[in-house]
This record gives C-alpha cells, structure tokens and sequence, in this order.
C-alpha cells in the first residue's frame, strides 16, 4: 500500500481523488495547498504525490520545485493533475513531473499512473528525464 499525498485545494476534488485512490488500495493524505503538501511531506515522506496547479499559498510548480531541490524528497514520483495546461505544455516536465494529466482525468488512467508511480518507487529526477515520464495527456 502506498502512502499518496494529494495536494488539491478544491474539497470536493480532494474528497474525489481520496476515495478513488484509497479504493485502489493506497493510503491518501489530503493537504489543501501547496505549502501545507510540502511541510507535510517533509515530515512524512509520501510514495507519490499527487498535486493540482492552481492552488494558494505555493501552487503545483512551485511545490514540484521544492520537493526537487530538497535533499530527502527530490526522488518523490509527482503527478500534477490540473484543468489549466494544454496539451505540450512543458512546464510542469521542466519543473520535475513525472506525469501530467489534465482535468477531467478517466478514472482508470489516474489509478494506473499512480501504481506505477508507487510500483517504481523513488528515482532519480532530470529535467524531461525522468525514466517514468508521461506526457501531458487527458
């Protein structure tokens, strides 16, 4: 069971994402900003993280950063699952995402890229390198 770190500041999202993601058998802790993810994750260290773009206080790039640049996170599989980037858009890539999915996201697909996030496990971070990327896909 993997332990995933949503960081959504919408709640009825968040209460969407937790129940599909503990109904696949993962352990969900929701923060509601990008701040609050980070400070908790620091403390926790979460299998995968699972955040939005747009939130308050530190949005999904800034919090993908953050976690890149610190020394016990920067090997944390992220997923940035957002309504607001187009297809291309490369700067959630160039940021450290492993994944991007956009909003709406099929249920299935979000389950799938978060096994195998969880499944892989912490690795090693470059730019567009990562060795689990996918593309930003619907």
């Amino acid at each position: 069971m993997a332990v995933v770190l949503v960081a959504e500041d919408d709640q009825d999202i968040a209460v969407i994402l937790t129940r599909l993601l503990t109904r696949a058998g993962h352990l969900v802790v929701h923060r509601p900003d990008g701040l609050a993810a980070f400070e908790h994750a620091v403390a926790a260290r979460p299998d995968v993280l699972l955040t939005d773009l747009g939130m308050p206080r530190m949005d999904g790039l800034e919090l993908t950063r953050a976690v890149r640049a610190h020394p016990d996170l920067a090997d944390t599989p992220i997923v940035m699952l957002s309504g607001h980037l187009h297809p291309g858009d490369q700067q959630p890539v160039e940021a450290g995402c492993c994944a991007v999915l956009l909003k709406p996201c099929p249920n299935d697909k979000l389950r799938e890229v978060v096994q195998e996030l969880a499944d892989r496990g912490p690795h090693a971070h470059t730019g567009a390198a990562c060795p689990a990327h996918h593309p930003v896909s619907a």
